[in-house]
């Protein structure tokens, strides 16, 4: 949730700190495009390395403290190498998380009923993204940048706090 709370709002927030929007394309589009990728990728790698329990833990608190870059951002105003960093920061973590969750959701799943089942827990993931963030735009406009940022990364919390729950479910490794 956390993360779904500033996905829609990154380029509301550069515009208002002062970015163009053909520096925010660019740097969004390439640098970020780019930065995912590699999240995933290496998401994928050290998943296979540490097991699906440690790299849900340490790839859902990196995504949760990821936020601290824009609200570090938020804080010091229009720096293009800070939002250079913010972008590869937010993406890289937003891969990792990406790769770990496609491979829990698979892990989830009954191979006979794979396809309906991977449907159905994607769009259980897709509440968040689409449903609960979406006061996403009144809550920043009601609080500001600098504390909107700090209530995605609190947001993210409930996430975590359920995650000893979800330790055993499916066929988890270490």
């Amino acid at each position: 949730l956390g993360d779904a709370l500033i996905m829609n709002m990154t380029t509301p927030f550069l515009i208002q700190t002062g970015f163009s929007q053909t520096d925010i394309g660019a740097i969004q589009g390439g640098v970020g495009l780019f930065a995912t990728i590699v999240g995933v990728l290496a998401g994928g790698a050290l998943l296979s390395r540490i097991g699906i329990n440690r790299a849900l833990w340490i790839f859902g608190v990196l995504q949760a403290a990821s936020n601290f870059a824009y609200l570090l951002l938020a804080n010091v105003g229009r720096n293009y190498p800070l939002m250079v960093g913010a972008t590869l920061v937010e993406n890289f973590c937003t891969g990792l998380v990406t790769a770990v969750l496609l491979g829990f959701m698979m892990s989830l799943c009954n191979p006979r009923f794979s396809a309906t089942q991977y449907a159905l827990l994607s769009s259980v993931t897709a509440v968040g993204r689409d449903v609960l963030a979406a006061p996403a735009g009144s809550i920043a406009s009601a609080t500001g940048w600098p504390l909107f940022f700090l209530i995605s990364v609190g947001a993210a919390l409930p996430g975590l706090m359920l995650r000893p729950r979800i330790a055993h479910a499916g066929k988890m490794g270490s």
